[in-house]
């Protein structure tokens, strides 16, 4: 259980900034030896737990916002600005969804268990996220993302199939070479995660014994559900207060020092 809550928290922390779930739970899960003997069972209902958990922060936080798109959208359309961007969501979500389905299994078999990879991934990211930001001016906000901007950040999205890469890291990234403030480029972000989690979480449930797994290991459930979104909640306030006066160089310079440590631990 202790394994799980650490675990829980790492996730929350790690889906929503810029520094890659995956990657953190791999290095955590195998070079630190938390969780690992995690039966499969148990692990699968984690897995659940965490994609609920996520999904509920994001509902939580963005509620106001993602009522108001889905009534604009499906009433005005692209007419509206919030309706539009209901729209630009589903059509960024495609390209990631047909990867993930194609190529995720393949991709996750091949890269897990290579720690060089993950290493290189965590520290290129970010550096390109840094200059991405540094580099480009901040010209456009949410209401201004056009329908050109919103599929070439929703392609990004497959690269976070990658572990290190991170899906928000990618996205933000993205969205700041397309001169999208940082603020705006983070909620869209966030934006995006949603049907993203969604749909990971429909895709697991869809899984055999669902439902007797979860009963069977309801504590684990429940707990991974908890402390996932109460972590995932606190992130996203942290993330869209601090880029309102800061940059992500301290996101750059952590995944460097991740990456070493993970290179210096894999020789030592």
């Amino acid at each position: 259980m202790l394994g799980i809550v650490i675990l829980a928290i790492i996730q929350g922390i790690a889906e929503f900034l810029p520094i890659s779930s995956s990657a953190h739970l791999i290095i955590f899960r195998d070079l630190f030896g938390i969780g690992n003997n995690i039966s499969s069972d148990l692990s699968f209902a984690f897995d659940i737990a965490l994609h609920f958990g996520t999904l509920l922060a994001i509902v939580v936080y963005f509620f106001k916002d993602f009522w108001n798109m889905f009534i604009k959208g499906i009433t005005r359309g692209i007419n509206d600005d919030e309706g539009k961007i209901m729209w630009y969501i589903v059509i960024a979500t495609i390209p990631a969804a047909i990867a993930g389905v194609l190529f995720e299994d393949s991709i996750e078999s091949v890269v897990r268990s290579n720690y060089v990879l993950i290493a290189l991934a965590l520290a290129i990211m970010g550096v390109i996220i840094y200059y991405s930001d540094k580099e480009n001016k901040q010209t456009k906000d949410i209401k201004q993302i056009n329908i050109k901007d919103a599929l070439i950040i929703g392609v990004s999205q497959i690269f976070a199939l990658i572990p290190g890469f991170s899906r928000s890291g990618t996205t933000i990234a993205m969205a700041r070479n397309l001169k999208i403030n940082r603020e705006d480029s983070a909620k869209f972000s966030f934006y995006l995660s949603a049907p993203i989690v969604l749909g990971a979480a429909i895709v697991t449930l869809f899984k055999d014994d669902t439902i007797t797994v979860i009963g069977n290991n309801l504590s684990v459930f429940i707990v991974g559900i908890l402390i996932s979104f109460m972590a995932g909640l606190i992130c996203i306030e942290f993330l869209l207060k601090y880029l309102k006066k800061h940059d992500f160089g301290l996101f750059m310079w952590y995944r460097i020092a991740l990456a070493l440590f993970i290179i210096i631990k894999i020789f030592m």
